[in-house]
């Protein structure tokens, strides 16, 4: 569940890029994960009203996995929004250091 909502934001990151060459690429995850977040909300409160009414009405052998199915459509929405974009900022800061220390590195030997 989170790889969907995840792979929609980073579609869209890699829209804007291409829209917004000038902007920083922090800038560019930020607006595309305020475009698709009412996508994500949607799909999230939808898919948690279902599994929710099958964890209140189902029978026994459907409360563990509906339990289950609850527990990963909201930990699933918190990552694809919070922890899926900001470790790609990150990662994406720490290339160009990485690069520049190679380059160093390479003109000293």
């Amino acid at each position: 569940y989170s790889l969907n909502d995840t792979v929609v934001v980073f579609d869209r990151v890699r829209e804007y890029e291409n829209l917004f060459k000038t902007d920083e690429y922090n800038d560019v995850v930020n607006r595309s994960i305020n475009s698709t977040l009412s996508r994500t909300f949607v799909t999230s409160i939808t898919t948690l009203l279902v599994v929710t009414i099958l964890f209140v009405f189902g029978g026994e052998v459907l409360k563990g996995f509906s339990f289950a199915l609850i527990i990963g459509v909201i930990i699933g929405t918190y990552s694809s929004i919070f922890v899926a974009s900001s470790t790609v900022v990150e990662l994406r800061k720490a290339v160009p250091k990485t690069e520049q220390r190679r380059r160093v590195s390479r003109r000293g030997a």
